[in-house]
């Protein structure tokens, strides 16, 4: 139940983060990854939202990162977040929908914090005293976002514009109108104005005050999100929204379906180290820079090189006499781009993906619920993967049409299922998994498995795989005929 007292976090976990290519990618998005600090940004996201004054969390998610989000928390102590999972993204309006639907029902008077999971604040404190502020305007009926005091005349935000006081709640402020991304031009006249904000894309309102306003305004999209609640189930720790309503929900944010038409519409304009981290010169500008205004990330080596943003995530990158440029390397791909195109990274991540790549979708390092793999090479009818399985997890009970492999264990302890037989590989020791047999991989000690696989056979696609039973509920994959 959630602790009425209390204001209810609620972290919208959506999005691929094209224009941070390649770090982020689809299946491992950017508020799944440590950007800006040593937590990932979902952690620090959680993490600015615990204490007295916060209930439980809950995240909004797509089901295909269900278990990278559900370990994450583990991992930051967060045990008592619901993790509601969307079919597909229908944007902030119905998610914003879903989690007031939850929280009244536990609680008619109940307050929500709506807020992206992948946005940098470095004055906790500052956004602590705004949310405090935020909280008194809420329980007067108002729908509340958080303006970002501006520091630039920047086009890549919107922009609020303020009006009156609002009587007896210091610090807020009712919203004259919303604006869309401004021109140059425009934006200095916001700027030198003093009565426009960014637009931070958080909110916090009452659930009742934020569905009386979604009837108002958008009858049908709350009655899809009712339909989907009332068709969700519980999957292990998540709970799946029902597919068919939520499917059929029209796609659109809150700021169009409801905070720009809202009888009560408020904000708190803020300094707190705002960022939304958009592009790499987003990160650029965040990051902690030497005397020729580089920030240097990884292995490293910068000669003669001013005001750029040099990132490696595993191969040594050196860099001489280059000047405003953003170089990022990972295992598989490199990205170069001048400072000032880093918003047309999203260009190339359309290109791979019109082209039928994988590398704007997978890492080199795959995760997967039970752990990861990678592939450390591949020839004809030869493939290599460095498997990591983690304690007390184990792999689908599977077979392959095309492939044949060779498991190899590095560490740990491995149990293995074998057509009928079952049996424990040690570190040093292997087996042979013939092509046809239904197998199984189980890590059944306290350390993590590590294995070397060698597959060999016509064809060793991910495809190629019939899953018998599977402990996360993943349906079998399409095979590969060939």
């Amino acid at each position: 139940m959630t602790n009425k007292l209390a204001i209810v976090p609620v972290i919208l976990s959506g999005g691929a983060g094209s224009r941070l290519w390649p770090l982020s990618r689809k299946a491992l998005p950017k508020q799944l990854l440590a950007l800006a600090g040593p937590n990932t940004m979902i952690q620090e996201t959680l993490a600015r939202v615990r204490g007295t004054d916060f209930a439980a969390p809950i995240v909004i998610s797509g089901q295909e990162h269900r278990f990278l989000i559900a370990e994450q928390l583990r991992a930051a102590g967060v045990e008592d977040a619901r993790i509601i999972l969307e079919p597909a993204g229908r944007n902030t309006a119905p998610a914003a929908a879903i989690a007031a639907l939850n929280i009244i029902e536990d609680d008619p008077e109940g307050l929500l914090l709506l807020m992206p999971s992948d946005h940098v604040i470095a004055n906790n404190k500052a956004f602590l005293a705004a949310v405090e502020v935020a909280a008194k305007a809420a329980r007067q009926g108002n729908l509340v976002t958080f303006g970002i005091r501006p520091q630039a005349p920047e086009t890549g935000y919107g922009y609020i514009k303020s009006a009156k006081a609002l009587e007896g709640v210091p610090g807020a402020f009712a919203v004259e109108r919303f604006v869309e991304k401004p021109d140059r031009a425009t934006a200095e006249k916001y700027l030198a104005s003093g009565d426009y904000c960014w637009n931070s894309g958080i909110f916090l309102f009452s659930a009742k005050a934020f569905l009386k306003e979604m009837e108002r305004l958008e009858p049908g999209m709350l009655a899809f999100c009712r339909d989907a609640i009332a068709h969700a189930h519980r999957d292990m720790d998540f709970i799946r929204l029902g597919e068919v309503a939520f499917l059929a929900c029209p796609s659109q944010s809150i700021d169009y379906a409801v905070m720009e038409h809202a009888s009560h519409a408020a904000v708190v304009p803020v300094e707190m180290g705002w960022n939304d981290v958009g592009s790499w010169q987003s990160l650029w500008d965040i990051s902690p820079r030497g005397e020729e205004g580089n920030a240097i990330i990884g292995d490293v080596i910068a000669e003669n090189s001013r005001n750029s943003y040099i990132r490696s995530e595993g191969p040594l990158v050196a860099a001489v006499g280059v000047e405003n440029l953003v170089v990022v390397a990972t295992k598989d791909a490199v990205l170069v781009s001048h400072r000032d195109s880093t918003q047309d990274v999203k260009k190339i991540v359309e290109r791979l993906e019109a082209a039928g790549r994988e590398h704007h979708i997978h890492h080199a390092v795959v995760h997967r619920p039970w752990g990861s793999y990678e592939s450390v090479d591949a020839g004809e009818r030869f493939q290599v993967k460095r498997i990591i399985v983690r304690p007390g997890t184990k792999l689908s009970l599977q077979m392959h049409h095309h492939r044949a492999e060779h498991w190899v264990v590095v560490s740990g302890a491995a149990l293995v299922t074998c057509d009928e037989k079952q049996f424990l590989l040690q570190e040093n020791e292997s087996t042979f998994i013939p092509l046809g047999a239904r197998h199984r991989l189980e890590n059944p000690g306290k350390v993590p498995l590590h294995l070397i696989e060698v597959q060999s056979g016509a064809y060793l696609g991910e495809d190629d795989i019939v899953r018998f039973e599977d402990t996360y509920g993943r349906a079998p994959q399409p095979r590969k005929t060939i």
